[in-house]
């Protein structure tokens, strides 16, 4: 029998079974009606090039596990991650874990999948540069050895006490061959361009940066045939091209949620079908804690206490999800706080900014800083984005309501990339993924990377202590105790500040694929949108108690 340690404290996120195609012309995204459960191509319209899907240079989580399995599925982001590569991981003491292995797995050129790939795999990410998995090895957790233990099995060993690897890293990192990925230097990972050989349902076959990506089914897959025969996927980064191509019937389907003001239309069509997501993202204001007044804890309190949370939700969100008022981590995260709390309270905001000298001398409504001098801070948005310039100008006027000066300055996407990356902002909206927001240890590794916190000059003796009692915590409950004490310090004075939970809506052909299934933080395209129903169920189903 296959054996995990639970979350037991958690409720589970757990994909449903398959759902069948939403009912045309229901008006009701959740009704459903029956589809086509197979098909011989689909095209999928895809947001941006991300390159021949290095996992070391850049790539989206849902693209990559078409070609990579991990040893866990289906994520991090829900509370009972299953066996997949793995047929069973067992906590051994506070820093070491066993795991079997299948002994039916190939890659994609016919070679066997060995334990020597997993543990070459982890050891790889170690050495290769700083990216999106490798703090899942090097700190946290921080994996001292993996070693072979049997013809199947492999025992991993932390350098300190890690109760959620089983649950977090070994059902986030993608598996890489030994016999490709050895002769390449670590240090030059990201330099790679050949197409990618994993485990997967699905080998990329083609790829071009001016016409996108071909995949073919791996028909001799260990978990089944998938229920797609080819996937062609074509770069349109316009949404409203792209759901113009969904709705003539130039594409299946695309990988973004539909904006909100298209929901009632295509729910209503009779063409179209539907899905309700949980998406695990959503809008934030980031302050940039580096310079002043920001990197003040009670100055940011004070901004995030005069947010509007609700307006923006109804303005900006159409009502279409929950108003930012758990904060940071996602309410719907494994590990959230169940009582974390941010509140609206524009008094509140003015006492603390009473309490810093920020005060408004001359009668204008805008307060001056502690020196007597007008202070108007920059808010930085992508200006061909309308929704996120919605919200920056309600947030300058809550910010305005309490007498702090804010100027929105829509820029091009790539500006606000650049200026994100090079702390060359006051405040910027960009969008949170679920790796950020419900993902446990990378919300440790936020504080300690620079992306939450990471102060040249300022230490956060709070944040430090805490860090120390999580550090030391032996059992995934306790472990996540301890987290919720982080997050309710960082709500109380955040760096990053959640705007509002959006609920997503899904568009498909309903006439051509009706296999189609979310799991939370990933929408529909993913490869468990393409695998038999049972075998989906099978993987996502609750663990059994000890």
């Amino acid at each position: 029998m296959t054996r995990i340690v639970r979350r037991s404290h958690a409720l589970p996120l757990v994909l449903a079974p398959v759902l069948l195609v939403a009912a045309c012309g229901s008006g009701d995204p959740t009704a459903t009606a029956t589809g086509p459960a197979t098909a011989d191509s689909l095209t999928i319209a895809i947001t941006k090039d991300s390159g021949p899907l290095n996992i070391f240079a850049g790539q989206t989580d849902q693209m990559t596990e078409l070609i990579y399995d991990k040893l866990l599925s289906p994520s991090p982001y829900v509370a009972d991650p299953q066996p997949w590569l793995a047929t069973s991981v067992r906590q051994v003491d506070a820093t070491t874990w066993d795991v079997d292995l299948r002994d039916d797995v190939t890659w994609h050129d016919g070679e066997a999948f060995t334990p020597e790939d997993v543990v070459f795999s982890f050891h790889f990410m170690h050495a290769a540069p700083t990216g999106r998995f490798t703090h899942h090895v090097n700190d946290t957790p921080s994996i001292s050895t993996i070693d072979v233990t049997g013809e199947h099995s492999v025992r991993f060993v932390c350098d300190y006490a890690c109760p959620e690897l089983g649950t977090v890293t070994l059902a986030d990192l993608p598996i890489l061959p030994e016999h490709v990925w050895s002769t390449i230097d670590p240090a030059k990972a990201k330099e790679v361009t050949d197409l990618p050989v994993g485990t997967g349902p699905f080998k990329l076959v083609d790829y071009s940066p001016t016409s996108g990506y071909r995949f073919e089914a791996n028909t001799n897959y260990f978990a089944g045939t998938p229920t797609v025969g080819e996937l062609v996927m074509p770069v349109i980064a316009d949404s409203s091209a792209a759901f113009t191509a969904l709705s003539s019937g130039q594409i299946d389907a695309a990988d973004r949620a539909l904006t909100p003001e298209l929901v009632d239309r295509f729910t209503a069509s009779s063409d179209i079908g539907v899905i309700t997501v949980a998406p695990l993202s959503y809008p934030e204001l980031k302050l940039n804690f580096t310079r002043e007044p920001f990197a003040q804890a009670d100055f940011r309190a004070a901004l995030n206490l005069a947010v509007d949370r609700d307006q923006i939700l109804d303005i900006v969100g159409l009502g279409q999800g929950r108003p930012g008022t758990r904060g940071y981590v996602h309410p719907d995260a494994p590990f959230a706080d169940p009582d974390a709390s941010t509140p609206y309270d524009p008094e509140g905001a003015k006492q603390l900014l009473d309490s810093l000298r920020w005060t408004d001398a001359n009668g204008d409504g805008l307060r001056e800083n502690p020196q007597g001098e007008p202070s108007q801070f920059s808010l930085l948005v992508n200006g061909g984005d309308a929704p996120q310039v919605r919200a920056a100008e309600l947030l300058a006027e809550d910010f305005a309501e309490v007498g702090i000066d804010v100027a929105v300055d829509p820029l091009d996407a790539g500006s606000v990339s650049d200026a994100s990356a090079k702390k060359n902002y006051d405040l910027f909206i960009t969008t949170n993924s679920p790796h950020a927001v419900a993902d446990s240890t990378q919300f440790i590794m936020s504080h300690r990377s620079g992306n939450l916190w990471k102060h040249p000059d300022l230490a956060y003796p709070e944040f430090d202590a805490l860090y120390d009692a999580w550090k030391v915590t032996e059992t995934n409950d306790n472990r996540i105790a301890a987290m919720q004490d982080m997050q309710r310090l960082f709500n109380r004075q955040p760096t990053a500040i959640a705007l509002y939970y959006p609920d997503e809506f899904w568009a498909f052909r309903a006439d051509t694929f009706g296999g189609w299934v979310e799991t939370p933080g990933y929408g529909i395209v993913h490869k468990w949108s393409f695998l038999p129903a049972d075998v989906v169920e099978a993987a996502n189903a609750e663990a059994p108690q000890d």
